[in-house]
C-alpha cells in the first residue's frame, strides 16, 4: 500500500508542479511521477531542516500538507533541472 501512496503522491505533486512552473517541461506520466517523488524528498528534507534545524533525509506523506510540501519540492527540482540543462548546453 505504501508504494501506491508514493505513486499517487508523485503523480499529483509532479503534475501540479508542472502546471505551476512556467514553460514546457515535457515528459510523460512516468517522468511526472518521478519528479513528484523527488519533490517529496526535497520538500520533506527542507521542511524538516527549517522546522528542527537538523538536516535529515525525510519525505512528505500523502496528506494535504505533505502534498503542498511535495509540490514545492518538485518546483525546486524543476528549477534545478533547467539550470543543469542550461549549463550543460553552454
Amino acid at each position: 500500500m505504501n508504494i501506491i501512496a508514493w505513486l499517487i503522491l508523485g503523480l499529483l505533486a509532479g503534475a501540479l508542479a508542472k502546471a505551476i512552473y512556467p514553460g514546457d517541461q515535457g515528459g510523460g506520466i512516468v517522468s511526472t511521477i518521478i519528479l513528484g517523488i523527488i519533490g517529496a524528498c526535497i520538500g520533506g528534507t527542507l521542511f524538516t531542516l527549517l522546522r528542527t534545524g537538523t538536516l535529515q533525509f525525510t519525505a512528505a506523506t500523502l496528506s494535504i500538507p505533505g502534498l503542498l510540501v511535495a509540490i514545492l519540492g518538485a518546483v525546486i527540482a524543476i528549477y534545478l533541472w533547467t539550470l543543469f540543462q542550461r549549463s550543460s548546453r553552454a
